[in-house]
């Protein structure tokens, strides 16, 4: 299975979000999967990828051509590939993976999260997208999505689409116990007629 990890490129954070970076990686590696990531070489992104690579699994790294030329690209992946632009950044990671898992990370692991969760949502994939939510980072977010089910700004059977857990050990049994549930909700409250 290909798994698409999205999270951090900041090494100021704290030890604990390492700490969970390298035991995914090591279950990743574990349970023979592959990791896609976004190919940095700093952050959670080189943290898991380090350990992946350590445990012999393989790694695809996807990176646009402008973060390339910074010099970020990491030596670690088995693949890399260089887009264009950060869209097709995405869409690449997306089309190649099996499953979706966020650790903690900033404006681009965000958009990158909800950007899968918004496809499921309108049935563009089936696949499991997990949020591990290391030292209550992802608290807050969980919060206002809570807050939009209260709110009717989304139907309350949509938290079916995500699974929010503490630990890696939690994300990989998810995922690889995973099995769709198809559903014949309509994403929207009132349509009007024609």
């Amino acid at each position: 299975m290909k798994i698409c990890v999205f999270c951090s490129s900041s090494n100021a954070v704290n030890n604990v979000y390492f700490d969970a970076a390298d035991k995914l990686g090591l279950l990743i590696a574990r349970n023979k999967h592959t990791l896609v990531y976004g190919g940095a070489n700093v952050g959670l992104m080189e943290h898991v990828a380090k350990t992946v690579s350590q445990n012999k699994a393989r790694i695809v790294g996807i990176i646009p051509q402008k973060i390339y030329d910074k010099v970020l690209a990491s030596s670690l992946p088995d693949e890399m590939i260089v887009t264009p632009t950060m869209d097709m950044r995405k869409r690449k990671m997306r089309d190649l993976s099996d499953a979706f898992i966020a650790l903690p990370g900033g404006f681009g692991t965000l958009e990158e999260i909800l950007e899968v969760i918004t496809l499921k949502q309108l049935d563009y994939h089936h696949k499991p997208i997990v949020f591990i939510n290391t030292n209550n980072f992802y608290g807050h977010l969980i919060q206002q999505f809570e807050h939009s089910y209260s709110e009717l700004f989304a139907k309350e059977h949509y938290r079916k689409i995500y699974t929010v857990v503490n630990t890696p050990e939690e994300a990989m049994d998810y995922i690889n116990n995973y099995k769709h549930q198809q559903s014949d909700v309509n994403k929207w409250f009132i349509v009007p007629e024609k």
